[in-house]
């Protein structure tokens, strides 16, 4: 019945009512589990194509994905269909989208944050690429520090983010802490400087 529910809301008209899209959201936040992979960067042509900025690792078409996931509002995903993906490098997506028909309407979602649901996520991130790592859990040595629930690359590390209690901790990752990664147990293993673990803690 849920299911049912989903595609009726987010079939529906994205011109107003404004309770049906929030409720729209909430039930695939309660059926799915999302990754974020980039932002919506630029408008492209005069029909209202955007550029989609992705850390996928490679050149990606979204080929099979129906929809991508907008954080129109903090912690409120909504779908927006795709009528057309084209690659255009291994960063960049150009998306035609159902509900975007101009380059007014797309400017509306210009740096909003993309997700995608967890089954498209793994069929078109590269194995090697560090947003990979989404979804793990993280260790410092045997310490289950939980998962890892957002990557930022930088150009000499990785930074993840845990939750340790209520707060946030971002954790580096080179070659200096990066110990094994257990692709099969979704596990990374990290060796963190001493007393790095203490600054969020102490935060509580």
């Amino acid at each position: 019945m849920c299911r049912k529910i989903k595609n009726y809301l987010v079939r529906r008209s994205f011109s107003g009512f404004f309770c049906v899209q929030r409720l729209s959201a909430f039930i695939l936040q309660q059926m799915e589990k999302y990754f974020k992979i980039g932002k919506i960067v630029a408008t492209h042509g005069v029909t209202g194509k955007v550029v989609l900025q992705h850390s996928l690792g490679k050149a990606s078409d979204l080929k099979g994905t129906e929809a991508i996931f907008l954080e129109i509002q903090k912690d409120n995903l909504l779908p927006y269909f795709i009528k057309s993906a084209t690659s255009k490098n291994e960063e960049q997506t150009f998306l035609e989208l159902e509900q975007i028909g101009s380059p007014e309407s797309a400017k509306k979602i210009l740096r909003k944050e993309v997700w995608l649901a967890q089954k498209d996520f793994e069929k078109h991130r590269h194995a090697s690429a560090p947003i990979s790592l989404l979804g793990f859990t993280a260790f410092d040595q045997k310490e289950n520090l939980g998962e890892i629930l957002e990557v930022i690359e930088q150009k000499h590390q990785t930074l993840c983010k845990v939750m340790l209690g209520k707060d946030e901790a971002w954790l580096p990752v080179h070659e200096e802490t990066l110990k094994h990664v257990d692709a099969k147990k979704r596990q990374v293993f990290l060796q963190l400087p001493d007393g790095l673990l203490d600054v969020y803690r102490d935060q509580e």
